[in-house]
């Protein structure tokens, strides 16, 4: 039966083919397209939680901050109870006032640092706010992220179902074309963005819009072979003829 087609015939079933090809491989772009879509997606959601890490990163250093002075605090504690054992020992009084002298600038160094701790109280306050604050911003952009995310998902899902019927479609009908002519077709479509076969109209490939020489169109009127654009390598047909 594929033997027996004349081009016309074989033109009529290509033009088949070249609208569900078009369709698939429209569908198959956007299949494409998607998952850069998905990317652009998650990398412009990571980048609303650049603000929240870093007030984490500074609530975590402020914590490393008071830490240390707590421990600035501990030692001058020692120090004091240490030089305030000493008093008792001393023989002179100008040991003794060089030790209170000493036991008062260690007191003013403390002060210095119970200011600083208090300080970093209020700082590690405002911090933990802040860290709270853009919680609240991070969770609303995470429900949109969530919410385009699956509209995306879902399209795909749907591309991929209609891409499939249309597959389908596309096994009954290639058969029916010779394999000559159907490998010229594939051939001419992979290096085509997706459009093998156009009509040419008023003279000129609607495949690339060049005009298409009269001894061309007489060999299209002949039938008796597929004739291919010039400038575009396309399969041209005139609607007219068939």
């Amino acid at each position: 039966m594929v033997e027996t087609l004349t081009i016309k015939d074989q033109i009529r079933k290509l033009i088949e083919l070249q609208k569900l090809d078009g369709e698939i491989y429209t569908f198959k772009r956007d299949l494409r397209e998607k998952p850069q879509n998905l990317a652009k997606l998650k990398e412009e959601f990571e980048s609303k939680k650049v603000n929240l890490k870093a007030h984490e990163d500074q609530y975590k250093s402020l914590q490393l901050t008071h830490k240390a002075l707590e421990g600035d605090m501990k030692s001058f504690d020692d120090n004091i109870a240490k030089a305030n054992s000493q008093l008792s020992v001393l023989k002179t009084n100008k040991e003794y006032t060089a030790k209170l002298t000493e036991i008062e600038n260690i007191k003013a160094d403390k002060s210095l640092v119970e200011e600083k701790i208090i300080n970093s109280y209020d700082a590690m306050d405002a911090a933990k706010a802040a860290i709270e604050k853009e919680k609240v911003v991070v969770a609303e952009e995470e429900k949109k992220y969530v919410a385009e995310k699956k509209v995306i998902e879902d399209s795909i899902k749907v591309l991929e179902d209609k891409a499939r019927v249309l597959e389908v479609q596309r096994a009954a009908i290639a058969p029916l074309v010779p394999k000559i002519s159907l490998g010229r077709y594939e051939r001419v479509l992979q290096h085509t963005d997706g459009l093998a076969i156009v009509p040419v109209n008023n003279g000129v490939c609607a495949g690339c819009y060049m005009n298409v020489p009269a001894q061309v169109a007489n060999q299209i009127k002949m039938n008796k072979e597929l004739v291919f654009c010039e400038t575009c390598a396309r399969i041209i047909y005139l609607e007219e003829d068939l």
